[in-house]
C-alpha cells in the first residue's frame, strides 16, 4: 500500500508490527498488505463484499483485517470463543463468503463454513489439511503489485450478545469509521486522525481483536502508528512489553486494571511504564478505587470513552476531569446530547436518577443489520436512544451510572445477554423456571448467576450438571458462573421478570461498576 511503502521509504529499519512471535518491517507490511487485498480482489465475496475473521490475536489477525478494509471488503470480526454453530450463525447472517482462522479455531471454522456460503476458509498456524487454504500458501500466490484504491471503504460489521439469544450484527458507526468516497481517501482520512491526535506513541493491543478497541491498532497502521500484539491477557507480560518497546497507547478495561493492581509489589516496580502517553479505557464504568490506583501508578494518562459499539463514544472524561469528578463516565461528545429521563419519559433535572438516553443529532442513532425492529426498540423517537442503564447527571452535564435496567451485563469488558443461557437451560428436564442475572465479581466486574427454580423441588438436579449443559451448546462466557435453587423469581402477570428487584440482594454494600 502506498502509505506502508512511503513509511519504508523514510524508515526503512522500522518495526511497524509485531506479535509475540514476529516482527514486520513497513517493507514487509506494504507486500503482506497488498498480496492479502489482492487476493481477496481474486475472489468472490458475494453482494456484500463480506469477509470474516475468526482467529486469536496475532499479526495475520491484524492483516486480515486491514487487508479486508484495503480490499473494499466489510470485515466481521468474530469472537474466538464461539462454538461452531454460533459462528454459522454470524456468517449466514452477515452473508459472508471468505472465512480467515488459526490452529485454535480451525475446527469450528470448517463446521461453520459448512453450514454457511462461504467457499473458502484462508488458515496460519496449520498443516495442510483438505477444505483449508493455508494462509502463507494464499500470500504468496497474491499479487504483491499496488492494488486498485478507487472502490467505495465498507465499515466492519460488529456482532453483539442478542436480547432475544440471536447475534445482532450492528455496522461501524460513522463516528469510529473514517468515511472517504474511495478506499484512497479513507486511508488518508486515517492518517489525519493520527495526526490530529498528536504523537501517541507505539500502540500495544492487548484486548480481543473482535472488539472495535483493539480492532483499532490494526487501523492505526494506515496512520503509519506502529503496533505491538500481545495474545491472551498476561499482566506482568503487559508491563514487559511497555517498557522493552516504549509503549504510548493502549485500549483496556477495568478487568485490565484489577488484574495490573494485583500484582506483587515487588513485580510493579520491575518495569517502567514511563513512556505511556495515552490510555482508552473502556467496556464498563471502573470502580473508583480502581481507576484512583491506576491513576496513582500510571499517572493522569487515563481518557474514558463510554458508549457502544452500536453507536461509538457517547461520553468521554480524562483523567483530571475524573479526579474532580470521580465516578463519572463524562460528558456527551459530539454528536450526542445526554438526558436523563423517568419511566414515562419525562425530563429529569441535575443529580435526578433515571433512564440515560442519548439524542444523536445526525438523527442516525442505533442501527442494527437486517434488524429494524430491533433498533426500533432501542428508540423513544427518532435517534433518540438508550444502551439500558440508570444515570443521574451532574449540574456540570458529567454522567454517572448506577445502576441498569437491561438485561445485559458486563463481564470483563464483555457484553452478555441472559436470554442467551435461559433459552439453554430451560431446555433442561431439572429446570421448571430459570432467570440470569449479574452479581458482583472482584475482578470481572460482575459474572453471570442462574436462579433456577427445579421441576422437582425435592430431587433438584446437580448444578455440575446444568452448568455442562449450558457449556456443551453455547460459548463458556455466556454461562452462568454460578447458580442458586430459589422458589420463584417473581414473574408478573405477563411473563415478565424484574431483574433489577433480583439483582438488588448480591449487589447490597457493593459499587456497581
Amino acid at each position: 500500500m502506498t502509505f506502508a511503502r512511503a513509511i519504508a521509504a523514510d524508515r526503512p529499519s522500522e518495526i511497524a508490527l509485531r506479535d509475540t512471535d514476529n516482527a514486520y518491517t513497513w517493507g514487509q507490511v506494504d507486500d503482506i498488505l497488498n498480496r492479502t487485498a489482492n487476493g481477496l480482489l481474486s475472489m468472490d465475496l458475494g453482494p456484500d463484499h463480506r469477509i470474516a475473521v475468526f482467529a486469536e490475536n496475532g499479526a495475520e489477525t491484524a492483516f486480515a483485517n486491514l487487508g479486508g478494509l484495503i480490499s473494499g471488503a466489510s470485515v466481521v470480526p468474530v469472537n474466538f470463543h464461539l462454538t461452531g454453530e454460533e459462528v454459522a450463525y454470524i456468517l449466514n447472517d452477515s452473508d459472508a463468503r471468505v472465512l480467515f482462522a488459526d490452529a485454535r479455531t480451525v475446527d469450528r471454522a470448517l463446521e461453520a463454513a459448512a453450514q454457511s456460503n462461504v467457499h473458502s476458509v484462508v488458515v496460519w498456524g496449520v498443516a495442510e489439511r483438505e477444505g483449508l487454504i493455508r494462509w502463507q500458501d494464499w500470500i504468496d500466490a497474491s499479487s504483491g503489485d499496488e492494488p486498485p484504491d478507487d472502490m467505495p471503504p465498507r465499515p466492519n460489521l460488529l456482532y453483539t450478545s442478542g436480547t432475544t439469544g440471536f447475534p445482532k450484527g450492528t455496522p461501524l458507526p460513522p463516528t469510529m469509521f473514517a468515511g472517504g468516497d474511495t478506499v484512497r481517501e479513507h486511508l488518508e482520512n486515517l492518517a489525519a486522525g493520527q495526526r490530529m491526535g498528536g504523537d501517541a506513541g507505539v500502540h500495544l493491543v492487548v484486548g480481543p481483536m473482535y472488539h472495535t478497541g483493539p480492532l483499532s491498532g490494526a487501523r492505526g497502521l494506515a496512520g503509519g502508528q506502529c503496533s505491538v500484539i500481545l495474545g491472551r491477557f498476561d499482566a506482568e507480560a503487559t508491563l514487559k512489553a511497555i517498557e522493552d518497546y516504549q509503549i504510548g497507547n493502549s485500549i483496556m478495561v477495568p478487568t485490565h486494571f484489577v488484574r495490573l493492581l494485583a500484582l506483587p509489589d515487588e513485580v510493579r516496580a520491575k518495569y517502567n511504564v514511563s513512556s505511556l502517553i495515552r490510555i482508552g479505557h473502556t467496556g464498563a464504568k471502573c470502580p473508583v478505587d480502581v481507576k484512583r490506583a491506576m491513576i496513582e501508578w500510571w499517572g493522569p494518562v487515563f481518557f474514558d470513552a463510554y458508549g457502544a459499539s452500536e453507536v461509538g463514544t457517547t461520553c468521554m472524561i480524562t483523567s483530571e476531569e475524573w479526579l474532580e469528578h470521580p465516578g463519572s463516565v463524562g460528558r456527551a461528545v459530539p454528536p450526542f446530547e445526554a438526558m436523563i429521563l423517568d419511566d414515562d419519559g419525562n425530563a429529569l433535572g441535575p443529580n435526578e436518577e433515571g433512564r440515560l438516553y442519548f439524542k444523536d443529532t445526525t438523527g442516525r442513532g442505533v442501527v442494527y443489520h437486517n434488524a429494524p425492529e430491533k433498533a426500533a426498540e432501542a428508540h423513544i423517537a427518532p435517534g433518540v436512544f438508550t444502551l439500558g442503564e440508570i444515570a443521574y447527571m451532574d449540574e456540570d452535564g458529567y454522567v454517572y451510572i448506577t445502576d441498569r435496567f437491561s438485561d445485559m451485563i458486563v463481564s470483563g469488558g464483555v457484553n452478555i445477554y441472559p436470554a442467551e443461557s435461559e433459552q439453554v437451560l430451560i431446555h433442561h428436564p431439572g429446570v421448571l423456571d430459570i432467570a440470569c442475572i449479574g452479581v458482583p465479581h472482584p475482578e470481572m466486574g460482575e459474572e453471570l448467576k442462574a436462579l433456577v427454580i427445579p421441576s422437582k423441588a425435592d430431587a433438584p438436579p446437580d448444578p455440575q450438571e446444568l452448568m455442562d449443559w449450558c457449556r456443551e451448546r453455547l460459548s463458556h462466557y455466556k454461562c452462568p458462573r454460578s447458580l442458586d435453587f430459589v422458589d420463584e423469581i417473581g414473574r408478573n402477570t405477563m411473563g415478565k421478570v424484574n431483574k433489577r428487584k433480583l439483582r438488588a440482594p448480591y449487589w447490597e454494600g457493593f459499587e456497581k461498576g
